[in-house]
């Protein structure tokens, strides 16, 4: 069964209203009518070239809307430019496949690049908030390290820990568990879960769908321009 993704006396985070995404020449979403609210947990499905990547890119502020009203942690999207979409992304947390970390630099250097990037400026701030984060992801003890010194999982742990550094209302991760084995990917899974207690809302593109199951979220699916709320994993693909 499916259903619309809007929800009526809901507090939302995110809202898309008859939005169109186009990707270079081609509509690769129409008509999209979305809402996510706080503390949810969604994933994103759908085959290669649905979407999927479109829609995240959107919700960051990566790729302007073709048509339609779209609203990200109370940032209007149609009025992002280069100028000020570091406003939008310091509310938001990102999360890629390929970890995204610099080789040549230690994780606590990989945290401080990116405090830096947001306009942190004081030492101490910036060393008490990367302890908190690497405290978070479960990774106390690994600041010194260099990512080739670490497994991938712990790789995508720094990731996650980058992605808390501003306390994100909302996170997005793109494929975040395509490059880890089962049970690193559980691990990952159950650590990206619990954020939603504290009211953070975690949206993650995935193809795995034997991880729906065990941690269960809502699912979105991009098909034939669409978004479209699934109920049961089996309906997905």
């Amino acid at each position: 069964m499916k259903k619309s993704v809007l929800q009526e006396g809901a507090s939302p985070l995110v809202i898309l209203t008859d939005v169109s995404l186009h990707h270079q020449e081609h509509q690769v979403l129409h008509g999209i009518n979305l809402q996510i609210n706080r503390g949810e947990f969604l994933y994103l499905i759908g085959k290669t070239g649905s979407g999927k990547s479109s829609l995240l890119r959107a919700l960051y502020g990566d790729l302007q809307l073709a048509s339609g009203l779209g609203e990200v942690c109370n940032t209007d999207l149609s009025k992002l430019n280069r100028r000020n979409v570091h406003k939008l992304r310091r509310k938001l947390g990102i999360v890629f496949q390929d970890f995204g970390l610099l080789t040549d630099r230690t994780v606590s250097d990989n945290l401080t690049f990116s405090l830096r990037a947001t306009g942190w400026k004081k030492k101490k701030d910036i060393e008490i908030r990367i302890g908190e984060v690497l405290e978070t992801v479960g990774l106390p003890h690994k600041g010194y390290k260099f990512p080739h010194e670490l497994s991938g999982g712990e790789q995508q742990r720094v990731g996650i820990a980058r992605a808390l550094l501003n306390s994100p209302e909302f996170l997005l991760a793109d494929e975040p568990t395509g490059n880890l084995d089962p049970e690193t990917t559980r691990e990952i899974l159950s650590l990206m879960h619990g954020l939603t207690a504290s009211g953070c809302s975690v949206l993650m593109a995935t193809h795995d769908h034997a991880s729906m199951s065990e941690f269960p979220g809502k699912i979105l699916k991009c098909e034939g321009g669409e978004i479209l709320e699934v109920e049961k994993t089996h309906e997905s693909e």
